[in-house]
């Protein structure tokens, strides 16, 4: 049988998630009689939550409008920060349990005043946040979790995979971090199986086990740019080098920090960057404020000019 402190907890529970909820609705909730309800409700009074009730045959209870539930007491400047990180993980594929989400920001709701609410109401109807890619996954929440807690206390799991060609294995992994690409989420660490740093889409995860191994995790280990410097170098059609006459903050303000790897040259910085596509690549040299020398292949100097020529096209008509 639950100890009645749990019952209590299981009260204020829902009173924060429901706003309004029936007093018999409340008490079958919690498996208990209207009589027993009645003194859980007065035991969160006399810890000083403050709480209406509506009296008569359907009556109700809520908390009151502007209480602020201890330990997490937000001024109005956190509750709306809080309210935009809700809205921009929509666009970061975390919406796979989309109730979750709107179950945060009911709750947060719940125990704010009316002016504060009014302001965060307009951020949900004015601000829009684009997601960095179109096609952006849905991540498998439960495996986020796991594997943020997993890389957070150094603890070994066992995942089951799920390649792209549907191809599905298992290993021992030890989770370095997790980070966001190219509209998918991903952990890199340590495989087991590969004896070496893999990442891995987190969306392609099936299941992730914790193990009772601990691990250690390299110092000043940057996922995103293992991430960016590993997708770069994968093997393509095209090896593109272009000497940029430019600084590297520049140079890197100027693409997708992903698009290959930069390093400082005489004269600027040299772009090397493997791709299947030379017209694609023409099109983002095109867009650079700055000039550049192509040294390789001799084919992208004619997508440039090709590129070129159908802008000043589109520009005389």
């Amino acid at each position: 049988m639950p100890h009645p402190a749990s019952r209590v907890l299981a009260v204020l529970e829902l009173l924060q998630s429901r706003g309004r909820i029936s007093g018999p609705e409340l008490a079958q909730r919690i498996n208990v009689d209207v009589r027993t309800l009645r003194r859980y409700i007065v035991l969160l009074e006399e810890l000083g939550i403050p709480i209406t009730t509506e009296r008569g045959r359907h009556g109700a209870y809520m908390l009151v409008a502007g209480f602020k539930l201890p330990p997490m007491m937000f001024t109005d400047a956190e509750a709306l920060a809080l309210s935009m990180g809700l809205l921009a993980a929509r666009s970061l594929g975390l919406h796979a349990d989309e109730s979750a989400l709107a179950s945060a920001q009911a709750k947060l709701e719940r125990v704010m005043p009316d002016s504060l609410k009014r302001r965060l109401r307009a951020v949900e109807t004015s601000v829009s946040i684009e997601s960095p890619n179109a096609l952006a996954m849905h991540a498998n929440a439960t495996a986020l979790m796991l594997l943020t807690h997993a890389a957070h206390a150094a603890e070994r799991v066992h995942l089951h995979y799920r390649s792209a060609q549907g191809e599905e294995s298992e290993r021992d992994f030890d989770a370095y971090g997790l980070g966001f690409r190219g509209g998918a989420w991903y952990t890199v660490g340590h495989c087991h199986l590969r004896h070496g740093v893999r990442g891995f889409r987190v969306d392609r995860i099936v299941e992730v086990h914790p193990l009772p191994v601990r691990f250690t995790r390299p110092r000043h280990f940057d996922v995103l740019a293992w991430l960016n410097r590993s997708i770069a170098t994968l093997p393509r059609a095209h090896r593109v080098e272009v000497l940029l006459r430019t600084d590297l903050a520049k140079a890197r303000e100027a693409f997708s920090p992903a698009i290959g790897l930069f390093e400082e040259a005489d004269g600027g910085v040299l772009l090397c960057v493997r791709t299947d596509d030379l017209a694609w690549f023409a099109r983002q040299l095109a867009r650079v404020p700055f000039d550049f020398e192509i040294r390789t292949p001799q084919r992208l100097r004619k997508e440039l000019l090709s590129h070129l020529t159908q802008l000043q096209k589109l520009a005389a008509n």
